[in-house]
């Protein structure tokens, strides 16, 4: 039976990350992947970073790699309502509040690092299950054979056989269409978050285009997926507004919006990142910034404790530093859909005067734009 020191349990930006952040650490490092070597060059969905993942990827050293589009500003409003906010990168001395990278992107620019360090991956390798015990972690896979590990990472989405009573799950009833369109005029680096009744829609610069975030019910997002270029090109025009118009748009993919963590990202020479330790909204585009905060804290944790990766101590240091951070952001997130997909109109006063106050109060904002760019820790 091979032996390792760190088992990384998928190979897309969550678990290549990891294996980069811990190179250099004398560690015994093997990634398994389910699926063809480089398959995840070929995601078509695009990401938002926000500044503080571009530090860590500068730490990586990969940021130079990426195609990147800057967002300079965001603009937050809500539909059939009063209220609105603009946030400036300007304000806070930073090129960019975030930016804007086609996942696939991402992907080929860890994998190149991975290759460059020299740090194995095994394709067509799927987990089928994690038995820990005192001193490693048997991971058994598909095709019959088994390695032994001191920590098993799970870095991309569920294991076959794992614990799903552990973990908490609320469904949105929201699907969210993607797709990508040209404006008819420049967007200036500025990305739209518009609260709707049916759900945020989120309009983000993507090289010369807008990455579109179009969040319906299901029954909705069926007829959203049923019309052709010409049709949805208007609907999208008219539930988004006048603020910025639309020349053309692509092919649309959907995907359900589902609430998914485990409040203890921890067990026995486990730990869980990514969307196997939570699966957000899109909303406000934390996901992966909140995974590369976690893979970041978790390699520098296993740095500094040195020594046995799986130790007991060593995993509840991890999951208490990121404790704060963690349950802020799921909390930020899952507050916004609850607040802002609803027509109640009560609510919808309160949320105007919220979105007024942010524009009028340079503290509040200042406190959003922050925990944007870095967190709940608003780090580092």
């Amino acid at each position: 039976m091979q032996k390792h020191d760190l088992a990384i349990i998928g190979a897309g930006p969550v678990g290549m990350a990891l294996a980069l952040a811990l190179k250099d650490s004398g560690l015994d490092i093997v990634l398994l992947d389910a699926r063809a070597r480089g398959a995840a060059r070929h995601d078509p969905r695009v990401l938002a970073l926000s500044h503080g993942t571009r530090l860590t990827l500068e730490r990586l050293g990969i940021w130079a790699q990426l195609p990147v589009t800057a967002i300079e500003t965001i603009h937050i409003s809500q539909q059939g309502g009063l209220g609105r906010t603009v946030l400036s990168a300007d304000e806070y001395g930073q090129p960019a509040l975030g930016y804007v990278v086609a996942a696939g992107a991402l992907a080929a620019a860890l994998d190149d690092a991975l290759q460059a360090a020299a740090i194995p991956v095994r394709d067509h390798a799927t987990v089928i299950g994690i038995a820990a015990g005192a001193d490693d972690a048997i991971v058994s896979l598909a095709d019959g054979s088994h390695l032994s590990s001191r920590l098993a990472a799970c870095a991309e989405g569920a294991v076959a056989g794992d614990d799903h009573s552990v973990l908490v799950e609320h469904d949105y009833a929201q699907h969210a269409v993607i797709s990508v369109a040209t404006p008819a005029a420049s967007h200036g680096g500025r990305a739209w978050e518009r609260f709707t009744p049916q759900g945020p829609l989120a309009v983000l610069p993507c090289g010369q285009d807008c990455a579109i975030v179009h969040t319906a019910e299901p029954a909705a997002a069926d007829a959203l997926m049923a019309l052709d270029d010409g049709a949805y090109l208007a609907r999208l025009q008219s539930h988004f507004g006048d603020r910025l118009r639309f020349a053309s748009v692509g092919p649309r993919t959907r995907f359900p919006l589902k609430l998914r963590y485990r409040p203890n990202p921890v067990g026995q020479r486990t730990v869980w990142l990514g969307n196997a330790a939570q699966t957000l909204h899109p909303v406000a585009g934390q996901g992966y910034n909140l995974a590369l905060r976690d893979v970041w804290a978790c390699a520098q944790v296993l740095l500094r404790a040195g020594g046995d990766p799986g130790a007991a101590e060593t995993l509840a240091t991890y999951a208490r530093q990121r404790k704060l951070d963690r349950n802020g952001t799921i909390r930020f997130t899952d507050g916004l859909v609850r607040l802002f997909s609803n027509a109640v109109a009560p609510l919808q006063h309160i949320r105007g005067a919220g979105l007024l106050a942010l524009d009028l109060l340079p503290p509040a904002r200042h406190f959003v734009a922050k925990r944007m760019m870095f967190g709940a820790r608003a780090w580092p």
